[in-house]
């Protein structure tokens, strides 16, 4: 198998020096990642500046929700593409079509049945965290729309996610550049001229999603070279359907356990009031902006781990580690440096003229939260390296270290600590996870070796 397959975009992340490698790879990520959280962002200077702060209010206060049901539909389709990548670094193709068909079912029925349920449960659950009653309409507006859109959702996630194990990722970055825009047009389509309040930006998201998805199809059933579905391997099997769900599902598991956390410490910052909510909401608005890179230098590890524990290159998996810790350094101290600087400016940008106590809390947030973004890169490592080499059971367990530190936090911030709490439950709860990690890695190397 050659190193890159040209004009289909795969590569083969088995051979070359890995930290150019995970470069390469990471790189369309990284890029594609900072164009979705634009516009992310863009929802939230829209909002906040066009429909005000209760508007922005509801929106943010639904992302712990957001979190718990589309994080989990996202790890899952992440998680099956691990062992396409796997069976691509073996070079078995008739075991890679099997996955991807396989994979493509269980993404049918994870779209079918959440989309029901959580649309139907949507309103209780923003009520179970203590939404504010001025914020509640509108969050239920927004957030029912993002979960009817979960079927462009799992389409967007699973077709990049197989491109990404196909060592494929500049194309999915090409078409979520697109849809960035797409997004950043529909919204202010939506919500200036037209006046569709918040429901119009979620409307704006799910377009959005769905054309991006439909991109990704096109290019790998038309342009992906060696990929041929037969009757053969078009076929359900109960082997893989199992290997995929044993890796996929705990996951989305993770990111549901960790989501949780989000949840209760969500119910916390509602329970501060609203102007709580509205600083928190911009702080971490732009606080993703400038973290979405080290996820993707996660997703560019857990594809080079995938890829070449498949092919038993355990030396291999080991400098990737080690490049992809300095890669991950590197950016959080120039990221640091970024944010220390332009943190007031971006406040700014987001809330216009908003009360001086949401602009000061938000700017708080910003400075405890910047100061330990290290710790979430290096998550982001050995994370994603746990989850490549197969073992995303174990992997559940750091999301349980991240439920817990932020539900501790949380806590913390309605008894004693008050915003503070909040702004440092994020780093606490990267912290406890990366410990486990790092462990499990250890472990788990240790043991191939031996």
């Amino acid at each position: 198998m050659e190193e890159t397959k040209k004009g289909s975009g795969t590569t083969d992340l088995t051979v070359g020096r890995p930290l150019t490698q995970i470069l390469k790879f990471a790189l369309p990520l990284v890029l594609g990642t900072l164009f979705q959280q634009l516009y992310s962002f863009a929802d939230t200077v829209i909002v906040g500046r066009c429909l005000g702060t209760d508007a922005l209010g509801a929106v943010g206060t639904t992302y712990s929700l957001n979190f718990l049901i589309l994080g989990f539909v996202l790890g899952s389709c992440t998680g099956f593409g691990i062992p396409v990548a796997q069976s691509f670094g073996a070079r078995d193709s008739e075991d890679m079509h099997k996955y991807l068909f396989n994979g493509a079912v269980l993404c049918v029925v994870l779209s079918v049945v959440f989309t029901i349920v959580t649309t139907l449960t949507a309103a209780p659950l923003l009520q179970l965290i203590h939404t504010p009653a001025e914020l509640f309409p509108d969050a239920v507006a927004y957030i029912r729309i993002i979960f009817l859109g979960i079927p462009a959702t799992v389409l967007f996630n699973y077709t990049s996610t197989v491109l990404h194990s196909l060592g494929d990722s500049q194309h999915p970055f090409y078409f979520l550049l697109i849809s960035s825009f797409l997004n950043i047009g529909l919204d202010w389509l939506f919500i200036v001229p037209l006046g569709m309040g918040v429901e119009g930006a979620a409307i704006a998201t799910v377009v959005s999603q769905l054309f991006s998805g439909l991109l990704c199809t096109w290019w790998f059933f038309t342009r992906v070279e060696g990929i041929h579905f037969t009757r053969e391997n078009c076929v359900l099997s109960a082997g893989h359907c199992g290997r995929l769900a044993y890796i996929g599902l705990p996951m989305g598991f993770e990111y549901s356990v960790s989501a949780i956390g989000a949840f209760i410490m969500q119910d916390a910052i509602n329970l501060l009031g609203s102007t709580a909510v509205a600083a928190q909401t911009a702080g971490e608005k732009i606080r993703q902006m400038f973290t979405v890179p080290m996820a993707s230098v996660g997703t560019a590890m857990a594809t080079y781990v995938g890829q070449n524990h498949g092919a038993h290159r355990t030396d291999r998996v080991r400098q990737g580690i080690r490049d992809g810790c300095i890669l991950q350094l590197c950016y959080c101290a120039a990221a640091w440096v970024v944010l220390f600087f332009v943190k007031g400016w971006a406040v700014g940008l987001v809330l216009g003229d908003a009360d001086p106590a949401v602009t000061s809390g938000a700017v708080e947030y910003l400075t405890v939260i910047s100061v330990l973004f290290c710790i979430n890169g290096l998550l982001m490592v050995f994370r994603n390296t746990l989850q490549g080499l197969g073992y995303s059971v174990q992997a559940v367990i750091s999301g349980v270290g991240e439920l817990i530190g932020r539900a501790l936090c949380g806590w913390l911030a309605v008894h004693s600590l008050g915003y503070f709490g909040i702004c440092i439950a994020n780093p606490i709860a990267w912290g406890l996870a990366l410990l486990y990690c790092v462990f499990m890695v250890t472990r788990v190397l240790k043991k191939e070796n031996a």
